[in-house]
């Protein structure tokens, strides 16, 4: 029993109540999204509303459970609980239920089942029990392989669902390994890929192919200090470049622009390597290699873009950046979202009064673009409270998780803000036309049983790690 009363007494009642506030709130406005005059009670359970009273009554439960399970538990069955979490999302590609063109459901009865969800929470308590593993060398070749196989094998299989948003929130998780130690490298790279991949949609790949060169030779230039050298390397590409654009010009040979630059480095390539193995000088592999990954992914993109990507993904990054203009077809959704939200003006037009909302103006108004009901019926100071409970929660988590005597506690307190903070600025990006609609939920506002039960058991288990920091050393 006093074990039990220690536990109440450490719990942080702080986040538990910006979570019962956050939830409550999620639940108003659900109410106020789909509000059906003929089914005006909140309670009603054959509305949507009725049935998420349900779920946060369920998530309830389940909080408390997490509560009554000794902490130890969490960090001795971290790499058995991924293991489930990889074992349903294998079965779902066989056994699942496809909705919306994605097989990620599990159909229980009425009930449906997204374990991707779930599979969140599983991944930060491996990565968590792997990174605060004894004498952990993280920046070892091995270590950095099984960090980036945690992260990336879940979000792999969920790729092939396919569901390109639930497949991206895995990747935030590089930053909570990056603050216990994570090589830089990796987010340099990352960084340059996301670049690379915008400008591989927006422009012409031969374009890319020459700053691409540039920039490998101003790298030399600059690790050598040898501008003589720096210029030789240059001719090296120019010159036989020059000379397969003038025979492909006179028709001798059939070349666009792109392989013609392709071929003009192909032919500078063995030259670098026996200047690098005379000179025993390996930046110039790391560079040669960096530029090949990088011509690589330039020419993959295109492909996955054409290829992977169904259509309406390929319409929703177009239009986000600005190459396509569908105000009627796929940027509907968006559109309307940014009108109920700037309709709302300063103070909104009031609980249940909301005429975009209403009136069915805004698809998915109860799932992935709640927040625009917030923005209609309690325009910007309803937005702006909204934001700052989540900003405050956030907080709250990153001041727990500093404060954590036990390693794993504190890695899986980075995990979780990391998995909220990615939930929380994509889905009000994106309703607010800043980010593409890659239909992610609102954390504990959206409608749905599996997410906010995902979301009740990922922040209440590290609530309940944190309420037993002190016996950890013990």
């Amino acid at each position: 029993m006093r074990r039990s009363n220690n536990i109440l007494f450490r719990t942080d009642w702080i986040s538990v109540g910006l979570y019962l506030l956050l939830v409550f709130l999620g639940w108003i406005n659900i109410y106020a999204a789909i509000y059906n005059d003929d089914h005006h009670s909140i309670f009603d359970l054959s509305q949507r509303y009725g049935k998420q009273l349900i779920w946060i009554l369920a998530a309830l439960v389940l909080s408390i459970m997490v509560f009554l399970i000794d902490s130890k538990f969490y960090s001795f069955f971290a790499y058995f609980l991924y293991g489930i979490a990889i074992f349903l999302l294998i079965t779902v590609l066989l056994f699942g239920k496809e909705i919306n063109g994605a097989r990620s459901w599990f159909q229980l009865g009425s009930f449906h089942l997204q374990p991707s969800e779930f599979a969140k929470i599983a991944s930060c308590l491996a990565l968590a029990k792997y990174l605060s593993s004894y004498n952990l060398k993280l920046k070892t070749l091995k270590s950095s392989i099984v960090v980036l196989t945690i992260i990336f094998l879940p979000s792999l299989l969920i790729t092939i669902q396919p569901d390109m948003g639930s497949a991206m929130v895995f990747i935030i998780l590089i930053l909570v390994a990056y603050r216990e130690g994570f090589s830089e490298m990796f987010l340099v790279v990352g960084v340059m890929l996301g670049v690379l991949f915008f400008l591989s949609l927006l422009i012409d790949q031969f374009l890319i192919l020459v700053i691409l060169e540039g920039l490998v030779l101003l790298i030399f230039w600059i690790r050598s200090r040898n501008t003589k050298k720096a210029l030789l390397a240059s001719l090296m590409i120019v010159i036989p470049a020059g000379i397969l654009f003038l025979l492909a010009d006179r028709e001798v040979l059939v070349l666009n622009r792109y392989s013609i630059i392709l071929l003009g480095l192909a032919f500078a390539i063995p030259f670098y390597l026996v200047h690098a193995y005379r000179k025993k000088l390996q930046y110039i592999y790391l560079i040669l290699i960096f530029l090949a990954g990088s011509v690589g992914f330039t020419y993959s993109v295109d492909y996955v873009f054409n290829n992977v990507l169904k259509p309406h993904q390929q319409h929703r990054v177009n239009i986000l950046l600005g190459i396509e203009s569908d105000p009627l077809g796929i940027g509907y959704n968006v559109a309307q979202s940014k009108i109920a939200i700037g309709s709302g003006g300063l103070t909104g037009k009031g609980f249940l009064q909301g005429t975009q909302t209403k009136f069915d103006f805004v698809p998915e108004q109860s799932t992935d673009f709640i927040f625009c009901t917030v923005g209609e019926e309690w325009g910007f100071l309803g937005t702006s409270t909204v934001i700052l409970l989540f900003l405050f929660l956030l907080t709250r988590l990153i001041f727990l998780a500093e404060r954590q005597r036990s390693d794993f506690s504190r890695i899986y307190g980075y995990g979780v803000v990391a998995i909220l903070f990615f939930h929380f600025a994509v889905n009000i990006g994106m309703t607010i036309g800043l980010l593409p609609v890659i239909g992610i939920p609102l954390p504990f506002f959206s409608y749905g049983g599996s997410s906010l039960w995902a979301f009740t058991i990922l922040l209440f288990i590290f609530l309940r790690l944190d309420a037993s920091r002190m016996e950890l050393l013990r």
